[in-house]
């Protein structure tokens, strides 16, 4: 009876001090003493892991070394630009922003604009006319930069918003009364030449004075194809180039002829200007330097 007393106390005061499994249980009766350590109490439990998210990199890591699968939000991607660049190239001075959507792919918003007219020699021909130009460019664009092969080389594609004013004053040939601009096989001269230096038969016209020509492209939407290379020359700074074309279209041009009978060049200027190449294929050929974050 003794012995089994003295288990049913043991067991009843084992029980009540789970908590503390790992002090000793004293139980004694009215003999002996004796001293009884319990077992320590197993508790089974699972951890829950710890996440950090990498704001930088769009990736929930597991801070325990498992990565899961995570991507940026559009909005994370938005206001939080990877890089701001500087240009100046035949669109004009300007600068773009880019967000980067992986690896290979950038997207860019950019305006580039100005008097841009140096930047590509400042004058043009048109049927052996020598115009001088005076621009005032504003080109808006959105585009994407790719990466095919993951390195500097690189490939443009976009759309820019053209608003370029142009300004084409005419040079005439010769100088002063003798001075003339051939259209279409006529010469229309600048003052009143000498009499045997007229050919009515072709066309001839005297006091045609100054020309200036304003010059529209009519395309209000122009895709741009580029290829380039945008090496990293720091973690941070980097610099780049660019070649190639935006497609504006025809120009449509508004002529102003000087002179006693300046209106009689004026259609036919016109003509002969918006029947010319001039930028319809817009040149592009652009240098700068970006910044990432």
């Amino acid at each position: 009876m003794k012995l089994i007393k003295l288990t049913a106390i043991s067991a009843a005061v084992l029980a009540s001090t789970a908590a503390l499994a790992a002090d000793p249980v004293i139980v004694v009766d009215n003999n002996d003493a004796v001293v009884y350590e319990a077992e320590p109490v197993a508790v089974a439990y699972q951890a829950e892991p710890a996440y950090a998210y990498n704001s930088d990199a769009g990736i929930v890591r597991n801070t325990t070394g498992a990565v899961v699968g995570g991507t940026k939000t559009f909005f994370q991607t938005a206001v939080n630009p990877a890089s701001v660049s500087a240009e100046v190239g035949t669109l004009g001075y300007g600068a773009n922003i880019g967000w980067s959507l992986n690896e290979k792919t950038e997207l860019q918003a950019g305006w580039a604009g100005g008097d841009a007219a140096e930047l590509f020699g400042g004058d043009f021909d048109a049927n052996d006319v020598n115009y001088d130009v005076d621009t005032d460019f504003s080109n808006p664009y959105l585009g994407v930069q790719l990466r095919p092969t993951g390195n500097w080389f690189t490939m443009g594609a976009g759309i820019i918003v053209p608003d370029n004013e142009i300004t084409a004053t005419a040079n005439a040939k010769d100088a002063g009364d003798n001075g003339y601009y051939p259209v279409d096989g006529a010469r229309y001269f600048v003052g009143t030449p000498d009499a045997d230096q007229v050919d009515l038969t072709r066309g001839d016209i005297t006091e045609v004075g100054g020309v200036q020509a304003d010059l529209e492209h009519r395309n209000k939407l122009a895709p741009y194809l580029t290829i380039g290379f945008r090496p990293n020359i720091t973690n941070n700074f980097g610099v780049f180039g660019e070649l190639g074309a935006a497609y504006l279209g025809k120009t449509t041009a508004t002529v102003n002829a000087n002179g006693a009978n300046g209106a009689l060049a004026e259609d036919q200027i016109k003509k002969e200007l918006e029947d010319e190449n001039y930028l319809e294929w817009m040149p592009i050929v652009k240098l700068g330097a970006t910044y990432r974050f």
